[in-house]
């Protein structure tokens, strides 16, 4: 597999997944110019995804998929042992999908806007101030009843989560001051522990050093 990524964006959710799963020994990880949008070989990775944003995976069957959700369903079930996602059609796995929804049409949308250099300050902060707030406080009191987004165990929806949270952190920086919401501020230190989040989180954010 190929798994073509951009530092701490949305893609380290499908790194995490893929460590999570014990898939990266077959995996080839390409990285992707956030401004030029090239890969290290020098392609234009437009020529692969035509939207030119990460993640996209070329799959075990040649396939290219793209979408966060999706790679990460993908992933997921090509582990299944490893609980990465309840068993499709159980009730759980809606449960994760309408998880994998909410983080990215509500959370990914709003941090987006933020973490974009180029967007107009008026812009940054109406998403800062008005937008993400209500979506980390739903995440919030959820998190306040149990240590996942499903109950009992880590999915990909909390890699997606995280993916998120260190997209912020990343590339707007003090922006938002998650001691605001003491169960998510405390979820994100847990996670930031978990092997598998830990090792993706220190490989990327080298890349970003040594750029």
């Amino acid at each position: 597999m190929e798994l073509y990524f951009m530092p701490m964006v949305c893609s380290l959710a499908t790194r995490i997944a893929l460590y999570e799963a014990g898939l990266d020994g077959e995996t080839v990880f390409r990285r992707v110019g956030l401004k030029d949008r090239r890969t290290e070989d020098g392609t234009d990775f437009r020529a692969i995804n035509p939207n030119g944003y990460v993640p996209a995976l070329r799959t075990r069957e040649g396939d290219l998929l793209t979408e966060g959700a999706a790679v990460l369903q993908y992933v997921a079930d090509l582990a299944p042992d490893s609980g990465l996602a309840p068993l499709a059609g159980s009730a759980a796995r809606y449960r994760l999908q309408q998880w994998l929804c909410f983080i990215g049409m509500e959370v990914h949308r709003s941090i987006g806007p933020i973490a974009n250099p180029t967007s107009p300050d008026a812009v940054r902060e109406f998403f800062r101030d008005s937008v993400l707030p209500p979506r980390l406080a739903h995440l919030d009191a959820e998190l306040t009843q149990r240590a996942f987004l499903l109950e009992g165990r880590f999915t990909v929806a909390d890699a997606y989560l995280m993916a998120m949270l260190c997209t912020l952190a990343t590339y707007a920086p003090g922006a938002i001051d998650l001691a605001r919401w003491p169960a998510l501020s405390a979820y994100h230190s847990r996670m930031c522990e978990r092997p598998s989040a830990s090792r993706a989180i220190g490989e990327e954010t080298a890349m970003l050093r040594a750029a």
